[in-house]
């Protein structure tokens, strides 16, 4: 029987024997078979074994304290005072593409995120884009972090043995260094934890979340001790330009709560869990990143941040006047940072894993070792090349490129609820977005202004990018799509109930209908 949600020509006219070029490039993978392969990979499978709570702190450690940490410093020159709407903009962005994510992630439990989710609903060449936006967004914010997590640990060495690492070793080329060793060492660290497997990783990044936490509440009490209102005086010094270029760059701090999509292979309970742990750590985040956002301004004149990479750690050595607590801090962050590295360089590897399995890259990249159950190949080959990156690229210019690259992926998401909402109404939702299609355009208007927002600098990074992925498309995974090799003619919508066998949560849903 077929789905009544399948679109008119499944149902009637059935696509052409020798599609042409347009046809192929627009060929839809069913939910059912993305549901089906869920967790296969060369050699193994993945292991399921992340719960709620595990889920919701991989989605809070990809994300809370990147902006606060590191960015902060950047973002607010930019905006002055209003660096606090800045963050509420970038919040209100994440927001809709969150309600987005959170109703895919529930429909489409499998490890591609926004990959996935282009390729069940807009074709395969859109997919490709979406994923190699999300290379850009995950790859290159790994660096963006590392670079952050050096300039806390020499907060730190020089706080308790009063050295420092040199510039040379500390700093990327551009920055008055040669090599950014401690970035790369806090990658190579992250791939450590993450080849020993999901559940471990987890476990470790739990412990860093919960000190990233404290330390923030540590410092909003310290901090409001120097609060002056006299710093607001001037709230909006550059005007709405100002604002709003500053949300685009701290939209960079955000990209952490898809996380917890990328894990769908892994989740116990992949279609309940996965809507609840990106909705729960982006409140947690955005409430938090106000907060300290506002404490840092009202205790630190504007002008003074002068693109400060560890402008927390200032901010309390000047109000207390001692350096012990700036150099507490520090070490929380370069706890708080870690934990950053650590789920996001985790969502780079499930992102390659599923466009692996699909063909579209190397099957390395979806080879599973069987007693750890992970992709180790895809683990390391990740980590070296996000380390180098951050030990030779200033960090402002990894924090803009991965800002794009994540706007252009959200924007897609949002596309992809309303078109999988026409094409397969009658689908099991464990969350549906309210007043669609309202909120999905409004998700998609706000990524394409901040978008609008970003330099012309990165506009044409990410045309370089963009096309340098596109020659990869046509030269390699077009000609070596496995859904092409299964059904050279567009692809059919099968029944939904053909995903139940694969996984015990559709299962569940389906019965309940």
């Amino acid at each position: 029987m077929l789905d009544q949600g399948a679109p008119p020509q499944s149902r009637s006219h059935p696509a052409p024997a020798n599609p042409g070029l347009g046809a192929r490039l627009m060929r839809r993978k069913p939910v059912e078979r993305l549901v089906a392969e869920g967790g296969q990979g060369e050699g193994g499978t993945l292991r399921r074994s992340l719960g709620l709570w595990q889920l919701t702190m991989i989605s809070i450690g990809a994300t809370l304290g990147t902006g606060i940490f590191v960015v902060l410093g950047e973002a607010v020159p930019k905006a002055g005072p209003a660096v606090t709407l800045s963050f509420v903009i970038a919040g209100l962005t994440a927001l809709f593409s969150a309600l987005s994510y959170a109703e895919l992630a529930g429909t489409i439990p499998v490890s591609g995120s926004s990959y996935s989710y282009a390729y069940a609903t807009m074709g395969e060449l859109i997919a490709w884009v979406c994923g190699w936006c999300l290379v850009l967004e995950y790859g290159v914010s790994v660096a963006a972090v590392a670079v952050g997590w050096g300039e806390y640990l020499n907060e730190l060495l020089d706080g308790t043995l009063g050295v420092t690492i040199p510039d040379a070793l500390s700093a990327p080329p551009g920055d008055g260094g040669v090599f950014n060793l401690p970035a790369l060492i806090v990658v190579l660290l992250a791939m450590a934890f993450l080849l020993g497997g999901a559940k471990e990783s987890a476990r470790a990044n739990t412990i860093m979340v919960v000190v990233k936490i404290a330390a923030l509440v540590l410092f909003c009490l310290i901090g409001i001790q120097g609060f002056r209102s006299g710093n607001y005086a001037n709230f909006m010094p550059l005007g709405m330009a100002g604002v709003s270029a500053a949300g685009a760059t701290l939209f960079f701090s955000y990209i952490g709560f898809d996380a917890a999509s990328t894990a769908g292979e892994e989740a116990k309970n992949a279609q309940r869990d996965l809507p609840r742990a990106i909705m729960l750590s982006l409140v947690i985040v955005t409430a938090l990143y106000v907060l300290v956002a506002a404490v840092a301004v009202g205790a630190k004149p504007w002008r003074r941040f002068n693109d400060s990479e560890a402008a927390l750690a200032e901010i309390m050595k000047n109000v207390t006047g001692q350096t012990f607590w700036g150099t507490l801090l520090a070490a929380c962050a370069v706890i708080a940072i870690a934990s950053v590295v650590l789920t996001v360089l985790y969502g780079q590897t499930r992102i390659l894993f599923a466009m692996s399995r699909d063909g579209l890259v190397p099957k390395v990249f979806s080879r599973v070792h069987p007693r750890t159950g992970t992709p180790r190949a895809n683990t390391v080959i990740v980590s070296v090349f996000c380390g180098v990156l951050a030990a030779a690229i200033p960090l402002g210019q990894l924090a803009d490129a991965t800002s794009i690259g994540t706007l252009f992926a959200f924007a897609l998401v949002n596309v992809a609820v309303v078109v999988l909402r026409r094409t397969r109404p009658h689908m099991p939702r464990t969350f549906r977005v309210p007043l669609s299609p309202v909120l999905p355009a409004l998700g998609f208007a706000f990524c394409v202004w901040m978008m609008g927002s970003l330099s012309a600098v990165t506009w044409v990074v990410f045309g370089v990018w963009m096309a340098v992925g596109l020659v990869f498309y046509f030269s390699y995974g077009h000609r070596r799509s496995r859904l092409a090799a299964a059904d050279p003619v567009a692809s059919a919508v099968t029944d939904p109930a053909a995903s139940a066998v694969t996984d015990p949560a559709a299962s569940a849903v389906i019965a309940q209908k």
